[in-house]
């Protein structure tokens, strides 16, 4: 029996077709996934509605008058690029709180957010930035968010299945360094950093799916997705042309896999040990992946093709790596 992958690390530069992969995927039939792509059914975790939570209390906290606590401006790159940090170790949270199921409870859905980013943020060595708000304009910010943030929550826990028995986690996020950045990158920007971070109960089991664009076709690519009526979608969010241009300018995945002492893995140092995780890249240069977004009835046989066996190549990769 073909080996079923765990959990696959989904990285790419934004708008390179992650989400997209994610949702067709997602639309295979079972026997497809596990004889094409060696997955099981799959749960999804992705650090994007944090960054989105985070861009909404900035937009928040200036209309009531504040300054914002993540980010220069609605356009900009964080305050703190140790952020970063604070978006893995929320992922680590989140996959803590699948395999146990943890089903969270809280009088105040958007207190609990800002609680959890707060903690996060001291794990990655960032700062606290909602603790310390005035407890009037903390009630106030979470009265504004809490819809928002009870979404947050409901989505997370509408991922966790009965088991993970024979299911692949899939764990999303996109990671890069300013445009003309020399290897490798520094922290805590770049895959080297933020793979670091993972939780050694994540990095065990994972393999890494890159989806391979230039940075000049991620953003056209990004461009071309964008929906200002739409910033919190996975599909259809944008991201703003200067975090493009320093955030996501270029990235390290290409270095990870050239230097590393055993082919086809990326060498991570972490928790006092090294980690080789196998990698697979998926060519997306020529885009193969755009017209996902559209509707099922409007897929053409040739494109589906083109990508069913590219994915069928990189992630058998990945399932033979795994077995040696």
């Amino acid at each position: 029996m073909s080996r079923t992958l765990d959990t696959v690390l989904l990285l790419a530069l934004p708008a390179s077709g992650k989400s997209e992969v994610r949702r067709y995927l997602a639309e295979q039939p079972a026997a497809a996934c596990r004889d094409d792509f060696h997955m099981g059914p799959t749960t999804q975790l992705d650090d994007y509605p944090y960054v989105h939570m985070m861009r909404r209390i900035d937009d928040e906290l200036v209309a009531l008058g504040g300054e914002r606590a993540f980010f220069h401006a609605a356009d900009r790159p964080f305050r703190d690029p140790r952020d970063w940090g604070t978006l893995v170790e929320l992922l680590n949270e989140d996959y803590d709180d699948l395999v146990a199921r943890r089903v969270r409870t809280a009088a105040s859905w958007a207190g609990l957010l800002f609680d959890r980013m707060d903690a996060a943020a001291g794990r990655a060595g960032a700062a606290a930035k909602l603790g310390t708000l005035p407890a009037a304009t903390r009630g106030a910010l979470a009265g504004r968010l809490e819809a928002e943030a009870k979404k947050l929550f409901d989505d997370k826990h509408a991922e966790y299945p009965e088991s993970l028995d024979g299911r692949t986690v899939v764990i999303e996020f996109a990671r890069g360094g300013a445009d003309g950045s020399a290897m490798p990158l520094d922290a805590p920007f770049g895959y080297r950093y933020s793979l670091a971070l993972l939780s050694p109960r994540i990095l065990e089991k994972a393999t890494i799916l890159y989806i391979w664009v230039t940075p000049e076709e991620s953003r056209r690519k990004n461009y071309a997705r964008t929906d200002p009526n739409d910033p919190g979608s996975i599909l259809h969010h944008g991201v703003p042309i200067e975090v493009m241009m320093k955030d996501y300018g270029c990235d390290d995945m290409g270095w990870l896999v050239e230097t590393s002492d055993r082919p086809d893995t990326v060498k991570i140092d972490a928790h006092g040990r090294s980690w080789h995780l196998p990698v697979a890249r998926f060519d997306n240069r020529v885009d193969k992946t755009s017209w996902v977004r559209n509707s099922k009835e409007q897929w053409r046989d040739d494109e589906v093709r083109a990508l069913h066996e590219g994915l069928r190549g990189a992630l058998s990769r990945l399932a033979a790596a795994g077995q040696a």
